[in-house]
């Protein structure tokens, strides 16, 4: 017995466990919601400092002191924002928290009103990826539906029989060349063969 066995000098350091990419997204955009959120109350804050200092004519912002504990999405919103997460797909990541931080620029809502925003943001990012999916799936079944109609119309066309043609001349041939075709229809135009 060798004295390596004792020791785990030998075995492969570990690895860090690969997350799932949902959990990523989840916990990213969770992380942006939380992040977006610290700045509306920031944001706030300073909205009522400065009519606070237009009110009363005296800036007494530093003699303030802020509480601790700021606005938290209850655990009910938080599980069901998580499940609206877990249906965005990793490659829609980036756009959702752009088009969440371009919301937030524009509308400059309060703390209360992020998650709600947020909430929206997911649900537009969901109906999308829905009708993508749905977009993607139609595009294979024409392709599907398109592909065996093609192999059957370029096989039927590789297989043309035609029985009805013969070299050899048969009198109900000479018959019908000599009889005059009947007159077509007003709106058709009349052919007629040489002889």
């Amino acid at each position: 017995m060798s004295l390596a066995s004792w020791f785990r000098w030998n075995e492969p350091p570990n690895r860090i466990s690969q997350r799932n990419p949902t959990e990523m997204v989840v916990e990213t955009l969770m992380m942006e919601l939380s992040w977006q959120t610290k700045q509306a109350e920031k944001q706030q804050r300073e909205r009522e400092n400065e009519y606070r200092k237009i009110k009363t004519g005296v800036d007494y912002g530093w003699l303030v002191s802020y509480p601790k504990q700021s606005y938290d999405i209850s655990p009910g919103e938080r599980l069901q924002l998580e499940d609206m997460c877990t249906k965005i797909h990793p490659s829609y990541c980036g756009p959702v928290i752009l088009r969440f931080r371009q919301l937030i620029a524009e509308y400059e809502p309060e703390a209360q009103e992020v998650s709600r925003l947020f909430r929206s943001v997911l649900q537009e990012a969901a109906e999308k990826i829905k009708e993508e999916e749905e977009a993607k799936k139609l595009a294979r079944q024409w392709n599907t539906k398109n592909k065996t109609s093609l192999s059957l119309t370029t096989f039927k066309s590789r297989s043309r029989i035609s029985p009805f043609i013969s070299d050899i001349k048969t009198i109900s041939e000479d018959v019908e060349r000599g009889t005059q075709p009947t007159r077509r229809v007003w709106s058709m135009p009349e052919f007629r063969n040489a002889k």
